[in-house]
């Protein structure tokens, strides 16, 4: 079949961007825009509604984030001018011994493209975890940037962690899909293989532990995390499963707070969590956009489309030159924005790397943990090689804030490994080049590419963008579609007129955003 003969998806979801005037939230689950919004109805801001959402995923979607995992902030200050960038990456236990996970050769590589070890050591089972950096993170901007405590944001995750959520169909194929990584651990396994058998559509999701681990952290903060009592359970429960990590490392562990860096694109200075996020390929995308494309048309055509193909190609060339880090594919990660009516602005992505992370639910805490070793080269000598003590160093988080004329004008980030940066550079070109809304731009068809040998193309980029693509680029012409997932799942917030409007990836079926008049 030729790509001008590839047929058109049969599955089309429509999803309509929400409209609020006094602050929105726009997150992969929709329980979770629900819990920020309860923040602003209390007169809390941007921040504390980020927090508290992202606080909320780890009940209702802990194989993406949680309390195991870590990740990016950008927050705009509206009163301030300024943007700030939160970096709460993982970091490898202080003892680790590199030697405990030797290549092994007979496996296929992992998704990161890395080596994998002796018994998949370094992606399942406890040895895969990285010290977890989110709640230290989210701590870190509830208290320096939010308005009502931390303790406030993580009282809507206390109510969905006690009473459990209904399983939709969408998490009963998740489920279903990672039935091996789930059935590994019998604490994981216990929770969602009931009966050997995935839970089913209706049934109650709830996870037990962590309501009361929730609880801990609202009356005791995040100092209990990293050296209290369940400092004292995480460890205990990891070092009894083969993991390093040490109470000295928790107590040890730092949020890096720093200027976000700025990238200009069409009179708008967009933010992001800087080189050892998504962000510098995004700012080489956008400058390879403004150099091709100096003088936009009124529409995209099919030569913007090429354009922005060349431009994803050539960014990730450079990182890939700069870094050494192969590839990552999947819809894994979560990702949320918030906005408030006093101008302020928050893009969020956190992650437990892959679905499930490493598999395993500490039965102390009820925390499902990530495998961010995974995120490092087992073998010597190299930029990503693992060592003790040494924090992540490159991800395909990208968390970005648009600001013009003073004024942060969308927040939008997305989740799917390398799947990321595409889509929101293209989300941010669109909405910047074509001055598409944001609802237009999230339900635009897409492109992906990441200088893999190949390129990703939806069918309802039609026929003229289909063809000139493959004139130049070997072409994979796949739906958007709701698994396998091809274009990462975005998630975005925008001031619009006088009011705010927000929508989560179309595509999701639980996702949503959330107003507030």
């Amino acid at each position: 079949m030729t790509p001008s003969a590839w047929p058109r998806d049969q599955w089309i979801p429509h999803k309509p961007a929400v409209h609020a005037r006094g602050g929105m939230v726009a997150s992969q689950h929709i329980l979770a825009a629900e819990a920020g919004t309860s923040m602003l109805r209390r007169g809390g801001n941007a921040v504390d509604a980020a927090v508290a959402a992202g606080l909320a995923l780890a009940a209702v979607e802990p194989w993406m984030c949680g309390l195991g995992g870590s990740g990016f902030m950008v927050i705009w200050l509206a009163k301030e001018g300024r943007a700030v960038a939160l970096d709460f990456q993982g970091v490898l236990p202080s003892a680790l011994v590199p030697g405990d996970y030797p290549p092994d050769p007979a496996l296929p590589p992992t998704l990161m493209g890395f080596p994998a070890v002796k018994g998949w050591k370094n992606t399942r089972g406890a040895a895969a975890a990285t010290l977890p950096g989110g709640v230290a993170g989210l701590s870190h901007a509830a208290e320096g940037f939010g308005r009502l405590g931390f303790g406030a944001a993580v009282e809507p995750a206390i109510a969905l962690a006690e009473t459990g959520i209904a399983v939709s169909w969408y998490t009963a194929l998740l489920i279903g899909h990672e039935y091996e990584i789930v059935s590994l651990d019998p604490v994981t396994r216990s929770i969602y293989l009931p009966g050997g058998r995935p839970l089913q559509p209706g049934e109650v999701l709830r996870i037990p532990g962590l309501a009361d681990t929730l609880r801990r952290l609202r009356d005791h903060g995040a100092a209990d995390f990293y050296k209290g009592r369940i400092a004292g359970s995480l460890v205990a429960d990891l070092n009894a499963q083969g993991n390093r990590i040490t109470l000295a490392d928790l107590a040890a562990y730092r949020v890096e707070e720093f200027g976000a860096t700025p990238t200009s694109h069409r009179g708008t200075t967009l933010y992001t969590a800087g080189e050892q996020s998504g962000g510098a390929r995004l700012n080489d995308m956008l400058a390879h956009v403004a150099r091709e494309l100096p003088a936009p048309t009124p529409a995209p055509t099919p030569e913007s489309w090429l354009i922005y193909a060349d431009a994803l190609e050539a960014a990730w060339a450079n990182h890939r030159a700069r870094n050494g880090t192969l590839t990552e594919i999947g819809a894994h990660t979560s990702s949320l924005s918030a906005a408030d009516a006093e101008g302020n602005m928050v893009s969020l992505t956190w992650t437990i790397l892959d679905h499930f992370g490493c598999g395993v639910t500490l039965p102390g805490t009820g925390i499902l943990m990530n495998n961010g070793v995974s995120y490092f080269d087992p073998r010597p000598g190299l930029n990503t090689s693992m060592a003790g003590g040494k924090r992540i160093n490159s991800s395909n988080m990208c968390p970005t804030v648009a600001v013009r004329d003073g004024k942060a004008i969308f927040a939008i980030g997305a989740s799917g490994g390398d799947l990321i940066m595409p889509a929101v550079a293209q989300i941010a070109a669109l909405m910047l080049d074509f001055d598409l809304t944001l609802e237009e731009a999230l339900h635009s068809p897409r492109l992906d590419a990441s200088h893999r040998g190949s390129i990703t193309a939806d069918p309802r980029l039609g026929a003229a963008v289909i063809d000139l693509l493959a004139g130049k680029y070997r072409l994979d012409i796949r739906p958007n579609d709701v698994a396998p997932k091809l274009y990462a799942f975005p998630s975005g917030v925008a001031r619009e007129g006088d009011g705010l409007s927000g929508l989560s990836d179309p595509f999701h079926p639980d996702a949503g955003a959330r107003g507030v008049e």
